[in-house]
């Protein structure tokens, strides 16, 4: 019997719990690597583990309408503590573990959270640096009690301990657990997910059980998932993507979570599991493309050689393959050879050999990057959404994926696009409510029941949605034509050399560029070269690593010119900041989002330094040191002119 035979019964998450322990007993809800060994959970285990914390949270005082933080990496504990708080009434709400302390203030207040769960004690040490701060705050639980023992605080419990109490309580209660499950309705919040705040204050989009259960349902049902299939559990619990991916989708199917022992350990967590079903950032794929380059640059001239060979050839077969589009029988042949000898190796080093759908969303990804996963074999997709919608607007249908668009209309969702060009969205996914913030929802929810997404789009004449660039970032130059940032800068950032970029242009002459580079790619692309650097400041200001960024830039000037959209946005200076951006020096959000009006602001003299024709610029910036000390860097930035496409013709 499959897990989801009896969905429309479930209409909360416990429920959908009850449903998995009944009906796939033994089958794992999660897998947890700890100490080198992957630990199981069954079905069966998952609901007694859930039922005895949600009683211990009860003992202690827990009700119906409190909401609970969550803090920490992906582990099961975790995970559990979302459904054990919603089996009673009460609501989740994730936080981003890599946040400092300060940072979480506004969302443990604006959110009046009274417990929280949380995986160690570097999150327990952050609380209590900021308790004082939040005055609903009772009762801190931990996972893993390493370094805690000399910890008294009243108010802080191992979660070892509330599952004791849960299960005496139980014992004393029987009927205390499915009664409290049984008053859930469908209607009721079961998250409270932050947005990234690339603007201003994070609020808190809240989402009902039926929000998350019907988008879960219904992205299930579009790509065949079942329980047999299985996914790594590695990014952020309070990112929507992996709300919707190890949560909504687990719980609506039964399938199996693996949680990585590590960060560092995920690439080799991830090769052991071999997931049908993956899902990342840009970033993620960006940063697994630069590592192979960084090992194909260490590997022999002849294999080198067939790997760029092979690397070329996919690029004109590989997605016509994938999509069962019509082929040669010699291309297929040729194909096959490499797949052989490339292409399957390449996919078991990057775990993805057992990969069935795999997709990527948070931002837009580089068409030439998405190329290269799909013309190697690897079924990737896109899909659009947002914290509002749940992660879930637009889909990508086998078959007919485009590299230039983010896919359809997902089943149960309206898009329109505004006289503007915003698009607009209707259905399942749309958020119930920013929450306590009525204002804030009437501004993003129009009275025909549309949320605005702040992105500016084109549908084609299949119906498949094109996002030019955000809304708000989307601008003319000083001549009247369309400045799309975010479209450049994916094209830019397709180089493994290239971390991140940040293009100006609006409202001015020409086109401009900030380049972070990846530090690691191109300190072994120097090494291998003997050039000789002392850090990340020195070698960012490397005549050499300007010439090569700068050849990068020239390839994107060629790629634009063929482009009827942004052909006259073709990049004439650029400069490579001396630091990398970084969240905690509110650059980046910690989505990784650039913000962008605050780096202009941040960094103004270097920006001023490229529309001012000058050929460096000295600048000394704040930072946050990884101990929590504020310090600041210097550096002279050198600033370089690059070709347009007419001139490097």
């Amino acid at each position: 019997m499959e897990a989801n035979t009896t969905l429309e019964d479930a209409l909360t998450f416990p429920r959908l719990l009850l449903q998995h322990a009944k009906s796939i007993p033994d089958h794992p809800a999660y897998r947890e690597k700890h100490l080198g060994i992957w630990q199981v959970t069954s079905w069966k285990e998952n609901l007694e583990q859930i039922k005895h914390l949600a009683c211990g949270l009860a003992s202690l005082g827990f009700k119906r309408g409190m909401n609970l933080a969550i803090i920490g990496d992906n582990r099961p504990q975790l995970y559990q503590a979302m459904v054990a708080t919603q089996s009673l009434g009460g609501v989740p709400v994730p936080l981003y573990q890599d946040a400092v302390a300060a940072e979480m203030i506004h969302v443990l207040n604006d959110a009046a959270i009274s417990f929280a769960v949380v995986e160690d004690q570097e999150q327990v040490d952050k609380l209590l640096e900021i308790k004082d701060q939040i005055p609903t705050l009772t009762t801190i639980i931990y996972e893993d009690p390493k370094g805690l023992n000399d910890y008294v605080q009243s108010y802080l419990h191992s979660l070892k301990q509330i599952q004791l109490l849960g299960k005496a309580f139980s014992e004393e209660h029987p009927e205390f657990f499915l009664t409290e499950l049984e008053e859930g309705k469908g209607s009721d919040l079961s998250v409270i997910l932050y947005t990234s705040g690339t603007t201003g204050k994070p609020k808190g989009v809240a989402h009902t059980h039926n929000n998350f259960i019907r988008t879960g349902k219904n992205s299930s049902q579009f790509d065949g998932l079942k329980y047999k299939d299985n996914i790594l559990a590695y990014l952020p619990m309070a990112w929507v993507g992996d709300h919707l991916f190890s949560f909504a989708q687990a719980m609506v199917n039964g399938l199996t979570v693996n949680c990585p022992e590590s960060k560092e350990t995920v690439m080799s967590d991830m090769r052991e599991i071999g997931p049908s079903y993956y899902f990342a950032p840009p970033r993620i794929f960006e940063s697994l493309l630069t590592q192979v380059t960084i090992r194909m640059e260490d590997a022999g001239a002849l294999k080198r050689k067939l790997f760029t060979n092979a690397i070329e050839f996919a690029k004109k077969v590989g997605g016509d393959i994938l999509d069962g589009k019509p082929v040669s029988l010699i291309d297929r042949l040729h194909y096959g050879f490499y797949n052989l000898t490339i292409y399957t190796p390449l996919r078991n080093a990057l775990g993805m050999s057992k990969i069935r759908v795999a997709y990527t969303a948070g931002e837009a990804i580089g068409p030439d990057l998405f190329r290269f996963y799909r013309s190697i074999g690897v079924n990737l997709k896109q899909f659009y959404g947002q914290t509002e919608t749940c992660a879930y607007v637009c889909l990508q249908p086998d078959g007919q994926v485009k590299y230039d668009s983010v896919g359809i209309a997902a089943p149960g969702i309206e898009i329109k696009l505004a006289d503007s060009g915003e698009v607009l969205v209707k259905g399942v996914s749309v958020m119930d409510s920013y929450y306590q913030r009525p204002d804030a929802t009437a501004e993003s929810i129009d009275e025909q029941g549309y949320f605005h997404t702040g992105d500016a789009g084109i549908l084609d004449k299949d119906g498949h949605l094109r996002i030019i660039d955000r809304a708000k970032d989307v601008g003319k130059m000083a001549n009247g034509k369309l400045f799309a940032p975010k479209y450049i800068e994916n094209k830019l950032k397709f180089f493994p050399f290239i971390k991140e970029a940040v293009v100006f242009g609006d409202g001015k002459q020409c086109i401009t560029t900030f380049i972070n580079i990846d530090f690691e790619a191109i300190a072994n692309w120097a090494e291998r070269r003997h050039i000789a650097f002392a850090g990340y400041i020195d070698l960012a200001s490397k005549k050499e690593v300007y010439e090569m960024i700068g050849e990068c830039i020239d390839k994107v000037n060629i790629d634009l010119a063929d482009d009827p959209m942004l052909s006259h946005a073709q990049i004439e200076r650029f400069l490579v900041l001396h630091k990398e951006l970084d969240p905690d020096d509110d650059e980046l959000t910690r989505t990784r989002k650039v913000r962008r009006g605050f780096i202009a602001e941040k960094y103004a003299p270097l920006l001023d330094a490229l529309y001012s024709g000058k050929p460096e610029q000295y600048i000394e910036t704040k930072v946050k040191f990884e101990d929590g000390r504020d310090g600041s860097i210097s550096a002279t930035v050198r600033i370089q002119d690059t070709k347009t496409a007419m001139e490097l013709a």
